[in-house]
């Protein structure tokens, strides 16, 4: 299995992504002790450090608005992954409750200002690849199963498979089949840049927490504009 950010280079050039590889990984649908007081520290350090007013004032979190403008989506209801984790922690509301391999890395998104995003690696289907979308990919969203498909319009960014797409709107939204389920026991994970966040220390962070916490034996390596091309397994 290969990954690659290539088709999106040319538009974007300052994009990054570690791909970080779990395999062993236990799924559990309770945090813990130990990940719920991690995250309740970081929902606070978030509160602390943040104005929620003026999320758009944070580097980190202006480079996607930036980007998601820059291919066609001027909604506001239309945001990254991190700004919505982030927004949400900062106002009270709290980082939501999934399972803890996903509940570790949105505390890892919050800490770091990354997009992340994670997927059953025994569900997807050959190379993966951050591009254009035609318009014509298949993409069921997840918890909305029942509406049927939502194809991506062409032009915006997707991540996807050889047969689907798993995140529209670069991270903005993920596609059913693929989720981390209690079922999972390998992954992939995405943790994204456009130029202000250290995503070498998040991936290394998530290591670690699911390391620790998961059980998973993880390795991770970078993508960017010198080496767009990884080999994953």
């Amino acid at each position: 299995m290969k990954i690659t950010i290539s088709p999106i280079l040319d538009t974007f050039p300052a994009y990054r992504v570690a791909v970080l590889l779990a395999e062993d990984l236990t799924v559990a649908p309770d945090r813990g002790d130990t990940l719920d007081a991690l995250i309740a520290q970081g929902e606070a350090d978030a509160a602390e450090r943040f104005d929620p007013e003026d999320l758009g004032g944070i580097p980190a979190i202006s480079d996607w608005r930036r980007a998601y403008r820059d291919f066609g989506i001027k909604q506001t209801k239309y945001r990254s992954s991190v700004e919505r984790l982030l927004r949400s922690a900062v106002k009270g509301r709290g980082l939501p409750r999934i399972n803890r391999p996903v509940d570790a890395y949105n505390l890892i998104s919050i800490r770091h200002l990354a997009p992340i995003g994670a997927d059953d690696l025994d569900r997807v289907d050959g190379d993966l690849a951050f591009r254009f979308a035609a318009g014509t990919e298949s993409f069921l969203p997840l918890g909305k199963e029942d509406q049927g498909e939502d194809p991506p319009k062409p032009g915006e960014v997707v991540y996807a498979d050889a047969t689907k797409v798993l995140c529209r709107r670069w991270n903005w939204y993920q596609d059913a089949r693929s989720c981390i389920s209690p079922q999972t026991r390998r992954a992939v994970v995405t943790l994204q840049s456009l130029g202000h966040a250290d995503i070498e220390a998040a991936a290394e962070e998530l290591s670690q927490l699911w390391q620790d916490l998961c059980g998973a034996r993880t390795t991770w390596q970078i993508a960017d504009a010198t080496r767009p091309d990884l080999d994953l397994c």
